[in-house]
């Protein structure tokens, strides 16, 4: 039986924030770059009694808090914290896969320390977090990626929480379905629709209806509602593309989508920059009403140097479509691919005036 862990910092750009800046602590930290088109990279927990949530649009941030404290996102000094952390998780396990500048997965199954409790371990890394970084992470501990990243939020900030293999059904049955990974508000409210409102529900459908109605996520919802996931933890798993998208409620015309293209091109920016790597290639994804799936990419010169680039470019993309204008769209996603490794700052030059011409 494998022992996973998941390793996730506590509102990681706001405490790294409030660390550094004592004046910060105890007060609504909000990491975001201040205007219309901004959106909120981290909130401190005194923010987030407030409502204030990660990838929520800045303005409405304000709103919820006017006393909010904005701080905009230093990358550079999160990727140094980050290499500090990851420092410590190598200590214990070479398989360590990041997800992110803030959290990773460790199989620790056969720990460099020889240690034999995942909880021991789980706990001797969020000790040595705080006393080498000043800052404190969460853990879960489970048999599979899955449950251990579900576990990680169960005892959040500064806490873990493990899912023994003989606990698994107890602790599975009886969540929400939209505490799986990859279920959102729509695919919960398609679920619901069904009468899935757990994962109990979930677990009484046969593979053949969820396969019909959600094509390959539906076996992966089945395999979810048993607790089955075998994915290895990939150390280092180089990031090949970053992508971020929005499901309507109701179907949009293309003209009506440049507002979020432009959100989602923030959020992809974000993600990129967590990754501590550069996309060259832009990827506009569309899906129409009847569920046609359309791509259009565009790789300039030069990679992105800006979220305002990849909006530029993103939103170019749309001039690539051809479908006929009354064609309403249910999906629209922003994502970079084509992946290197870069240091801070190395991406130069304008791009504005190298885009994609409309066809």
């Amino acid at each position: 039986m494998r022992k996973i862990v998941h390793v996730d910092m506590d509102a990681f750009y706001a405490s790294v924030e409030q660390r550094d800046d004592p004046s910060l602590r105890g007060k609504p930290v909000v990491v975001a770059w201040r205007g219309a088109r901004s959106v909120v990279c981290a909130a401190s927990y005194e923010a987030r009694t407030f409502g204030i949530r990660s990838a929520m649009p800045a303005v409405r941030a304000e709103r919820l808090c006017p006393d909010a404290i904005f701080v905009p996102p230093d990358f550079a000094r999160y990727k140094a914290v980050s290499r500090q952390v990851r420092e410590i998780f190598h200590r214990h396990t070479d398989l360590v896969e990041p997800l992110s500048l803030d959290e990773a997965y460790l199989d620790v199954t056969q720990a460099k320390t020889g240690m034999q409790l995942a909880t021991e371990i789980a706990q001797l890394i969020r000790t040595q977090i705080r006393e080498e970084t000043q800052l404190t992470a969460s853990a879960g501990i489970a048999p599979n990626k899955f449950l251990a990243k579900i576990a990680s939020d169960w005892r959040k900030p500064d806490g873990q929480f493990v899912i023994a293999p003989s606990r698994i059904d107890a602790f599975l049955l009886p969540l929400k379905v939209n505490r799986i990974p990859g279920v959102g508000k729509v695919m919960e409210g398609k679920l619901a629709a069904l009468g899935i409102v757990t994962v109990a529900d979930l677990r009484q459908r046969p593979l053949e209806e969820l396969q019909a109605h959600f094509g390959s996520f539906g076996q992966s919802l089945y395999r979810r509602a048993r607790g089955i996931d075998e994915r290895p933890v990939e150390p280092d798993q180089e990031v090949q593309s970053v992508s971020s998208e929005d499901t309507f409620s109701e179907d949009l015309a293309l003209d009506a989508l440049d507002p979020h293209i432009l959100r989602l091109a923030e959020k992809t920016w974000l993600a990129t920059r967590r990754t501590e790597r550069i996309g060259r290639t832009v990827v506009l994804k569309l899906k129409t009403s009847n569920f046609r799936i359309l791509t259009r990419s565009y790789t300039p010169e030069q990679p992105p140097a800006s979220q305002e680039a990849l909006a530029q470019i993103a939103l170019s993309l749309t001039r690539r479509v051809e479908l006929p204008a009354q064609t309403r769209y249910r999906l629209v996603g922003v994502g970079l691919s084509g992946f290197s490794d870069v240091e801070e700052g190395a991406v130069q030059g304008q791009l504005f005036g190298d885009m994609p011409q409309a066809q």
